[in-house]
């Protein structure tokens, strides 16, 4: 039987909960005991009494951090959180640690095996559990830039759909992948103009036929960019190299160019960011202006729609947190190469390439830092082949 803790989200203004009621009881007619934080759930809808039909012993943060095996949770652990943590504890949620070098760093102080739900793949490659947040994310990131680009907001008072007679808004998104994608779902739906630009030709190819001709798809080049931004009243940043820090694309110089009152979006902000300009905001002050264009930066975007957002991550998670339940962590993780590629940090070692050349720390295999049990844990990982990065 494992035991698995479900905290509170204490990041500002966070209201998503790493688990479902549902996905509760999942857990528990796995044979598992499940702890929850008491009203953990309450900013998405789901209430202590929601998780004690599901079976869940409803208990103070304390007893979640020091009891649970398994840690489950939506964002990454604040500094009191991963104080908390033990080399005993495996950690699943998202990490974003390329551009969050005080937080790897006490994470590796830990001991606790960390798993970020951004680096497991697929068989496709993909990255099945940052998708259902990079589809709300991307959702959310038009919706966000049609409203401050009202005057009330700053903005430079353009409709996105315009009206007939006037021209819709003009909306270049940074990015072809599932945020960009979805960002441009939403544009296209208000009726603003569209264009995407993206380095893979294969992926342009398919937006091109997915909105048959609704869509301008530009490769991606630094004048291409720099052009179709100056033009814009909407950029929205939906660029990602997974585990690794976002490249900047927009630069200060082409804001400059921009029309005052204009909107960037950077959906990229969790791995650093991908305008020069951006830095972290909160959904309490999630904008800020730089050269008179309106900066939205805020680093847990879904948290704003908790309940769909919870939903959403439960049915990709689920799956997973069984298979480290019913099997043991390490077990899981060796019968399984994709969730192994989520492995971060572990016994005080970087696992994953992309982060440890992120932050310039050294990068240990997870395959040598993983324990065959906890009495051989210590000497696994003496043994692990690092690189100076």
């Amino acid at each position: 039987m494992t035991i698995i803790g479900i905290p509170k989200e204490i990041k500002n203004h966070e209201h998503r909960v790493g688990m479902t009621p549902d996905g509760v009881r999942e857990l528990i007619l796995h044979g598992h005991q499940v702890m929850v934080e008491r009203g953990c759930g309450r900013g998405a809808g789901f209430n202590d009494d929601d998780y004690h039909k599901a079976g869940a012993d409803i208990v103070d943060v304390s007893a979640v951090f020091e009891h649970a095996n398994l840690i489950v949770k939506v964002k990454e652990p604040q500094p009191e959180e991963c104080r908390l943590l033990n080399p005993d504890q495996t950690l699943f949620t998202y990490l974003h640690l390329a551009a969050d070098a005080t937080q790897a760093k006490l994470l590796m102080q830990s001991g606790a095996c960390c798993i970020a739900y951004e680096t497991v793949t697929d068989q496709n490659n993909g990255l099945p559990l940052l998708a259902p947040m990079s589809e709300v994310a991307g959702r959310m990131s038009v919706q966000e830039g049609a409203h401050y680009l009202e005057n009330g907001q700053g903005g430079s008072g353009v409709l996105l759909a315009g009206v007939p007679g006037v021209q819709p808004g003009k909306v270049l998104v940074i990015g072809g992948g599932v945020v960009g994608n979805s960002a441009a779902r939403m544009a296209v739906g208000l009726g603003a103009e569209v264009t995407i630009v993206d380095r893979s030709l294969p992926r342009l190819r398919w937006l091109d036929e997915l909105y048959v001709g609704r869509v301008k798809t530009i490769y991606s080049t630094t004048s291409a960019i720099e052009t179709l931004a100056s033009e814009s009243d909407l950029v929205i940043g939906a660029v990602l190299i997974p585990g690794a820090t976002a490249p900047k694309l927009l630069s200060r110089d082409t804001l400059k160019k921009m029309r005052p009152g204009s909107v960037v979006v950077d959906v990229a902000i969790d791995q650093g960011g991908c305008f020069e300009t951006s830095k972290p905001t909160t959904h309490a002050v999630p904008t800020f202006v730089e050269e008179g264009v309106i900066h939205y930066c805020v680093t847990n975007m879904p948290g704003a729609v908790a309940r769909t957002s919870t939903m959403a991550l439960t049915t990709a998670t689920l799956p997973h947190i069984l298979a480290l339940a019913d099997k043991g962590s390490w077990q899981a993780m060796r019968d399984d190469k994709h969730l192994m590629r989520g492995l971060n940090v572990c016994n005080g070692f970087i696992t994953n390439q992309s982060v440890a050349n992120s932050l310039k720390l050294d990068f240990s295999e997870p395959e040598l830092v993983l324990p065959m049990n906890s009495a051989e844990s210590k000497s696994a990982a003496s043994t692990t082949s690092t690189y100076l990065v």
